[in-house]
């Protein structure tokens, strides 16, 4: 969206989106979170005592 005055600028206006709340998550991806940041620690883990053996 823009607008252009007698002069000719011109005047650029985002396009804001439509906010809404976010809902808590339910119990099932409460566990599905909690098994990727499992999964996140022991692949983060491992590369850090990779790079620790082969230095």
């Amino acid at each position: 969206m823009y607008t252009t005055d007698d002069r000719g600028v011109l005047n650029n206006y985002a396009i804001e989106p439509v906010a809404y709340c976010a809902e808590y998550p339910s119990q099932e991806q409460q566990q599905r979170y909690l098994f990727q940041g499992a999964a996140a620690i022991l692949f983060v883990s491992l590369l850090v005592l990779t790079a620790f053996g082969v230095s």
